[in-house]
């Protein structure tokens, strides 16, 4: 895929996961990732699929507040497309009941953040 035509695909994938994740955090949600690193001159847009992790400290990220967690919606390669930072753990279990109810899945792997 040419490098504009994958952008420009993880760019509207990317809108459509931080769309929904300003719905259920009230417009807290920022863009992320629109395009795979695959170490290749190979350009892939980030997957359709939307799951759902989120990221302390303990996953080797340093949080720069210390507010709690990221949350991230990703692909099925961990690429997050779409984060919320600073979510409390009321928030949190809170968020993951709304992903129950909405069918989406955890991804327990690890996660890309953008730098």
């Amino acid at each position: 895929m040419q490098y504009f035509q994958a952008l420009k695909l993880g760019q509207k994938r990317v809108a459509d996961s931080r769309e929904y994740l300003n719905k259920i955090t009230d417009g807290k949600a920022m863009p992320a990732l629109a395009l795979r690193d695959n170490k290749t001159n190979v350009w892939e847009p980030v997957g359709e699929e939307n799951l759902y992790a989120f990221v302390d400290e303990s996953a080797g990220f340093v949080l720069t507040d210390k507010s709690g967690y990221i949350l991230a919606l990703v692909d099925k390669n961990g690429i997050s497309k779409s984060i919320v930072q600073g979510i409390t753990k009321e928030q949190k279990e809170n968020l993951e009941l709304m992903f129950q109810s909405d069918n989406i899945v955890e991804y327990k792997g690890k996660v890309i953040l953008p730098v």
